[in-house]
């Protein structure tokens, strides 16, 4: 029996209704977001740069919203226990990514089988940027970065550098700096930049190439040598720090940043909502103290920026891990 025109006005009038109320729900849940405590999941223990970048936005965004944010470390797995974790999560805006660029766009390259995807997160708003410092401990013989590199060309293989974990920026930077500078030294990962840092104050391992809020305390008391900021400016923090490029290795820059990602499928007004609200709370001038004070820079950008910046770098990193030839250890 053939359907007639009124049996397809029904279908279509079923389908437009189903539609409707798909996108009434999705409006009513943006309006009403939040109206409970919302989870940022961070794939690093406390302390250092990814986690203090969390912890800023984190007391912005429930100030602004009312609602409280709490933090989530789960360090790990060099950054997959996290991840995992909020790709499985409910799509509902309650759980969020707060992540890594070195583990957001290097961990695909690295690792043949993740146990999640770039395509299984939303991007929601960069948040945060910080530039990498090269610091040895006290007993290394060289005042200076030009001084270091020659120790190291004559000292082949004897010292150890310690890196958030495989796949961090600080692994991946410090493998490009051997590349350029044609030195050798022996890669200790760990589980994040709190242990990391203790067995490089207490010259264990030698060698820390990573983001200024992790060792810039620690510079400053003369616990550990600032040699140069890979970057294009001085660090506020370390004004005494030359660039690599001031020091003489021209080329060497590397930055490091933050992003607020949801799991996929969580709903567009959502997203938006919740990228203005974190817009917003980095323009609190609280939000910009307390960076300031941590050492790192404020950068916004919303969900579109973002997606174009992890397409740019993870094409970028694809070509430097193959280069160096880094492996995940």
């Amino acid at each position: 029996m053939k359907p007639t025109n009124q049996h397809r006005m029904r279908v279509v009038a079923g389908a437009a209704a189903c539609l409707l109320g798909a996108l009434v729900g999705s409006t009513a849940l943006a309006q009403a977001y939040p109206s409970k405590p919302v989870t940022l999941v961070v794939p690093n223990p406390p302390g250092g740069f990814v986690d203090a970048s969390a912890r800023i936005l984190s007391d912005s965004l429930a100030k602004l919203t009312g609602q409280s944010v709490v933090v989530d470390n789960r360090g790990g797995g060099s950054g997959n226990v996290a991840y995992q974790a909020v790709a499985r999560a409910n799509p509902d805006g309650y759980t969020l990514l707060n992540s890594y660029s070195a583990y957001h766009v290097g961990n695909p390259n690295l690792t043949p089988k993740l146990p999640w995807a770039q395509k299984d997160f939303v991007p929601v708003a960069l948040i945060t940027v910080a530039t990498n410092v090269i610091t040895v401990h006290p007993s290394i013989p060289a005042s200076n970065l030009g001084e270091f590199i020659t120790y190291l060309k004559a000292n082949p293989g004897k010292l150890s550098y310690a890196s958030q974990g495989n796949g961090s920026l600080s692994h991946i930077g410090t493998e490009m700096f051997k590349l350029q500078t044609q030195t050798s030294m022996v890669h200790i990962p760990y589980r994040g930049s709190g242990p990391a840092l203790q067995d490089v104050l207490s010259g264990q391992v030698q060698v820390f190439i990573t983001t200024p809020p992790s060792v810039m305390g620690q510079v400053q008391l003369g616990k550990l040598k600032g040699l140069a900021v890979a970057g294009k400016s001085r660090h506020p923090g370390l004004p005494g720090v030359p660039t690599t490029s001031e020091a003489g290795l021209k080329g060497f820059e590397l930055e490091a940043w933050v992003g607020i990602f949801a799991p996929a499928g969580t709903p567009a007004d959502v997203v938006s909502k919740l990228s203005s609200q974190i817009k917003a709370a980095l323009e609190l001038p609280e939000t910009k103290t307390r960076a300031d004070g941590a050492g790192i820079e404020l950068r916004y950008m919303p969900p579109a920026a973002l997606d174009a910046l992890v397409k740019k770098e993870t094409e970028f990193w694809a070509k430097t891990i193959k280069t160096a030839g880094i492996k995940a250890e």
